[in-house]
């Protein structure tokens, strides 16, 4: 197979005397089909909100960073500066979440790959932020720089992953230079839109100068929209970290995304119903939107959340769990219930690619889905609950967010498709495969799978028999060694490489400010 045939957006086959037929969906810009299911009622999703904005006002969070003290502590917020805990207001809630947008359009390289962050759109990232990669023939280890610009170079290729998320950590890359390589192999392998660390002011200043030069913007330009995003992880139960409440700052007064997203796992950082998991994970949220329309009211600002549960005999993290499941709708409710963006999470907590791990990455994603969910993260390659990122794995399940993708575009009933005339054409005990009707449309009718085989067992003998996971393999080696990535521009990659070496032999930058 082809890399023409392997892409999503473009996909052939052949039949008759002539080219090859081309199958046009585009998987580039989705909106979500499904309608969105409930978990709690609508007066417990308010009593939810209602208890979240107890714990702020009452309860309090806690905020290592002073400047972030003083930003709270300057909108009204009651602060104790030797316990560094902050109390929020509700009216301080209310007035953020009046001022966060509800739509946030954000710019890739190319106009194209421009993406909007608003309730019903749907947008796909792999899995993200492990420390270590896998593939059958490298097998587990340590993630490298080599590593991070292969993963890239996947996530370039199928139009259904939207975003370049946090891949893998490049351990072999100090950390006061990563964030040189990981923007270096974003802005030359793909044209989606960026992630960028919020490791302290240092590092997210300097990145946003490279991009910022890359995209040959001014900053006027440039604050003007957002060209790239963060995630923003609270550390639960209610703390807010010095380099994630500078992210929040940094990115709010540039104009850039934060998406919020509280890491809570019932039963260990969290209340062990899903409920009450929930009701910290959104207070952790709020008090953390609020901090960014301190800084800069109508700064771009996603609600998220990961709720999960552990399991109570390892006390290790599940997903694609049941109540990982219930969780994710519960989120899809409070997040149209203040109305803003939001991000969810599939994943899986198997140790290698195999069925438990197909099992639970699809019932997560299915649980974002109709959760209605604007952007899902970890929906392909994750295992192991993050530590891992599966170069096989990331290919098999594309083949159901390709599948998805699918199911997102119209399907067509006019006359014509309702195919009275091909019925007319066949009489009882016949068959369809030569009727005009099929012969028009059988090159392009059906979804061509990914990795899937249709062949029957004594072709797929003869073929080497292969199971889904080796023809994983051969096709992201095919990828990483073929693909001839987005078009860039020569001059600024070239000015882009000089400043990373001028800033590397001037030491780079600290991790936290």
């Amino acid at each position: 197979m082809t890399l023409a045939e392997n892409t999503g957006r473009r996909r052939t086959r052949r039949g008759g005397g002539g080219p090859p037929a081309k199958r046009e969906v585009d998987y580039r810009h989705l909106r979500n089909p499904f309608p969105p299911m409930s978990v709690f009622s609508d007066d417990r999703i308010e009593a939810i909100h209602e208890a979240a904005l107890d714990v702020l006002e009452r309860l309090g969070i806690k905020v290592l960073l002073p400047a972030a003290r003083h930003a709270y502590k300057a909108g009204g917020a009651t602060v104790h500066e030797d316990s560094e805990m902050v109390h929020i207001g509700r009216e301080m809630v209310e007035a953020a979440l009046a001022s966060a947008p509800r739509s946030i359009p954000v710019r890739g390289a190319v106009p194209d790959r421009d993406i909007t962050l608003e309730l019903g759109n749907l947008v796909f990232q792999p899995g993200a932020g492990a420390p270590h990669a896998t593939d059958l023939e490298r097998g587990r280890r340590p993630g490298t720089e080599r590593d991070f610009r292969e993963l890239v170079q996947l996530t370039q290729h199928f139009d259904v992953l939207h975003m370049v998320p946090p891949l893998i950590e490049p351990q072999d890359i100090p950390m006061h230079l990563r964030h040189y390589a990981t923007l270096d192999a974003q802005l030359s392998l793909s044209d989606k839109v960026p992630f960028i660390f919020s490791r302290g002011t240092p590092q997210v200043t300097q990145s946003f100068e490279m991009l910022r030069d890359f995209r040959g913007l001014s900053d006027d330009a440039f604050a003007a929209e957002s060209h790239c995003y963060t995630i923003i992880n609270t550390n639960s139960p209610r703390t807010l970290d010095i380099p994630m409440a500078q992210g929040l700052m940094d990115f709010a007064k540039a104009g850039q995304v934060s998406i919020v997203t509280p890491f809570t796992l019932m039963g260990a950082m969290a209340p062990i119903t899903v409920a009450g998991a929930m009701t910290l994970s959104h207070a952790e949220a709020l008090a953390a939107i609020t901090l960014t329309q301190l800084v800069r009211p109508g700064a771009p600002v996603c609600y998220g959340t990961f709720t999960s549960n552990v399991d109570m005999k390892s006390g290790a993290p599940a997903f694609g769990t049941p109540e990982h499941f219930k969780a994710s709708l519960a989120a899809g409710q409070l997040a149209r219930f203040i109305g803003l963006p939001w991000r969810c999470a599939s994943g899986s907590a198997a140790n290698l690619s195999d069925v438990q791990a197909a099992n639970e990455t699809q019932f997560g994603t299915w649980g974002c889905l109709l959760a209605g969910a604007t952007v899902v993260i970890h929906a392909a390659g994750w295992l192991e609950g993050g530590l891992t990122v599966s170069y096989e794995k990331l290919i098999t399940d594309l083949e159901v967010l390709q599948m998805v993708a699918e199911l997102c575009t119209e399907t067509p009933a006019d006359a014509a498709d309702i195919g009275l005339a091909a019925l007319e054409d066949v009489q009882p005990g016949g068959h369809f495969f030569g009727t005009p009707h099929t012969m028009v449309r059988y090159q392009t009718a059906f979804y061509e799978p990914l990795i899937g085989d249709l062949t029957n067992f004594g072709t797929w003998q003869e073929l080497g028999s292969k199971d889904a996971t080796t023809r994983a393999t051969d096709m992201w080696k095919q990828i990483v060694a073929e693909a001839a990535g987005p078009s860039v521009d020569e001059t600024a990659l070239a000015r882009l490489r000089d400043d990373i070496r001028r800033k590397s032999d001037a030491g780079g930058a600290p991790p936290e400010s």
